[in-house]
């Protein structure tokens, strides 16, 4: 057999193989590109619709939460419906996939076994983007590691503490999780002063200093709730210790709470109300000669 007659059978057989089980094949690729394509829009919507994230309030931490659930229900619906695809390409060549399949189910098992770790991670990290239990640029403590989340994967999350340290935590070693900043931050502190003081004259300087801090435009922006008298909260050795709450934005509650030291300072000085330092009374016995 010559050359020309070598390649007319080639190309014979090509056109036949093309004609008939090559149209399935492209069948089947455009088939799962339109599919691809019809569940990742299905996936944006639905998330929009089940996060209810309006355009006018949207947040980074909430776009970066709908961005995070996307990239991973959009990557696991490709990979599914690609393998299914090439596998049913490869059986319309005519190759048996049984043994491939055989041998996929032993490597999935031989990585279970080896990554069970990184599963358990996975798993609780997508319940966290899920459950929506903390954001990016929320203030967080996971277990007695606490910091400013800069990012979230599914596998751990990245936090920056107040010295600048960065710390990465596994999700499957999280048992416990306090977010500092969901929705509103809270003013509490307690502040002592003079057994001798008027309480009543206390309580109107405080309260007074609260809504005036609140009112500077500087700062009402950062305020929900002005800072205000709660209670006396205990009797102190040195002093009358004074129970003072107020709600503000996410993260600003330590803001706020300085610059209210710093006027109920100035306003008690003012006032003559005086803040005790720990004292101590030292009897000396006399002896008699």
């Amino acid at each position: 057999m010559n050359f020309a007659s070598y390649f007319e059978t080639v190309k014979n057989n090509l056109i036949n193989w093309l004609s008939d089980d090559g149209l399935k094949v492209l069948g089947i690729a455009i088939a799962a590109f339109i599919i691809i394509k019809v569940v990742n829009k299905v996936i944006k919507k639905s998330l929009r619709v089940m996060l209810a994230v309006r355009r006018e309030a949207e947040s980074l931490g909430e776009v970066k939460r709908q961005q995070t659930l996307e990239r991973i229900m959009m990557g696991v619906a490709t990979v599914s419906i690609s393998t299914i695809a090439l596998l049913m390409v490869l059986q319309q060549m005519g190759l048996d996939i049984g043994p491939i399949l055989a041998g996929a189910g032993i490597v999935g098992l031989a990585v279970g076994f080896g990554g069970q770790y990184l599963i358990r991670d996975i798993i609780t990290g997508l319940f966290i983007v899920l459950e929506n239990q903390y954001r990016i640029g929320d203030v967080v403590n996971l277990d007695d590691t606490g910091g400013l989340v800069e990012d979230i994967t599914l596998r751990m999350t990245t936090l920056r503490d107040l010295n600048g340290t960065v710390h990465h935590v596994p999700h499957g070693d999280i048992k416990r999780v306090a977010n500092l900043s969901k929705t509103f931050s809270r003013v509490n502190m307690n502040i002592g002063v003079s057994y001798s003081a008027d309480l009543d004259q206390v309580v109107t300087v405080i309260n007074r200093v609260g809504n005036e801090l609140a009112l500077d435009e500087a700062w009402s922006e950062k305020i929900i709730t002005p800072p205000q008298f709660l209670r006396v909260d205990d009797f102190g050795d040195s002093s009358i210790v004074i129970k003072i709450v107020g709600e503000t934005q996410p993260i600003k509650q330590w803001e706020v709470s300085g610059e209210f030291r710093k006027r109920i300072k100035a306003a008690f000085d003012k006032a003559g109300i005086e803040i005790p330092f720990p004292q101590r009374v030292i009897h000396q016995a006399t002896v008699a000669e």
